[in-house]
């Protein structure tokens, strides 16, 4: 009877175990899917940037032709970011982008009449709207990671994750468009 009794016991603690082990392993799954989910939505906003850039150039252009440095330095930060592969490089890469942009829109503050046309003003509000919705993207993403990498790294869950070969995903820290003064260098 004893036996009996043990066998139950153990037969019940394996059962939990196996339980426990499965639905950690489907909250390891569906974490990494919404990460992986983040990751496509920044990029998608992120090649909404890209688009607008060389319009905006173009622009800026017409009115200050000799700024030529500063529109190839903005270029080649945006092919830098189109070829970029990973999180970090791509962090790397959009930081060069910020920094070009804040310059461009500098150097477009000393042309009044360049502040005031309709294709600047228009270019540049669909430029704020593009980096308010990448800003949403990069948050809904490293709160993803933050819950997958909580997850991966606390007992015992950690035992399931590295079972089954879960790693820690890294956050996408991008300098933020709008922190800090821009620097004009003219």
């Amino acid at each position: 009877m004893a036996r009996v009794r043990w066998a139950w016991i153990a037969a019940g603690v394996v059962g939990a175990v196996l339980l426990y082990g499965i639905l950690t392993f489907n909250r390891l799954v569906a974490l990494r899917n919404r990460v992986r989910n983040g990751w496509s939505q920044i990029d998608v906003q992120l090649r909404r940037r890209y688009d607008l850039i060389p319009n905006l150039v173009e622009t800026v252009r017409g009115y200050a032709a000799h700024e030529r440095e500063l529109f190839e330095k903005v270029a080649e930060a945006r092919a830098r970011a189109i070829e970029a592969q990973g999180v970090r490089p791509q962090a790397d890469a959009e930081d060069g982008i910020t920094r070009g942009l804040r310059r461009l829109l500098a150097v477009a503050e000393a042309y009044p009449e360049l502040r005031a046309s309709e294709q600047f003003l228009a270019l540049q509000e669909e430029l704020t709207a593009t980096e308010s919705k990448i800003a949403y993207a990069r948050q809904f993403y490293n709160d993803q990671v933050m819950r997958l990498n909580t997850l991966v790294g606390s007992f015992p869950s950690s035992l399931v994750a590295r079972l089954f070969g879960f790693r820690p995903e890294e956050f996408f820290d991008i300098e933020d468009p709008v922190r800090g003064p821009v620097a004009v260098d003219l």
